[in-house]
């Protein structure tokens, strides 16, 4: 399964992968339009530690710990695309404290959010990926 992986010593820390992931999940046509909404909230963050860059997304991992810490049945793995169901997770965030990778985190309305790889632009690449200036984040199969 291809997942989408990050070479932190060419992450520039433009945070244009947070940009691109917040209007792939906005449903808005129209970028600038979907920046200015302050509620939407990208499914990968930018970090630093130790003067590197790096991005945090989630790597659906094929044991995920998430998927067996939720109580509710909310995160569900299908062809190996961790999903969350809005409308199971209560937010008791035990998902976000499973995972070891940091890359659940709350969203709107106490709700959790994660990478769900969205593909859904003409190359058939998450948008971060796309939106990478320096070619940091990559989605393959390792």
């Amino acid at each position: 399964m291809r997942r989408v992986y990050v070479n932190e010593e060419w992450c520039l820390g433009c945070h244009l992968c947070e940009y691109y992931c917040a209007f792939a999940n906005s449903n808005e046509k129209d970028m600038a339009k979907a920046l200015k909404n302050v509620t939407i909230h990208p499914r990968i963050q930018l970090e630093e530690g130790n003067n590197i860059n790096f991005a945090v997304s989630c790597r659906h991992c094929e044991e995920p710990l998430c998927v067996k810490g939720c109580i509710t049945g909310a995160l569900s793995i299908k062809d190996g695309v961790i999903t969350a169901d809005t409308n199971k997770c209560i937010g008791c965030y035990t998902c976000i404290l499973c995972c070891p990778y940091g890359a659940i985190s709350p969203g709107e309305h106490g709700v959790i959010q994660k990478c769900e790889l969205c593909t859904n632009n003409i190359k058939g690449t998450p948008h971060c990926v796309v939106g990478c200036p320096n070619s940091a984040i990559v989605f393959e199969e390792r």
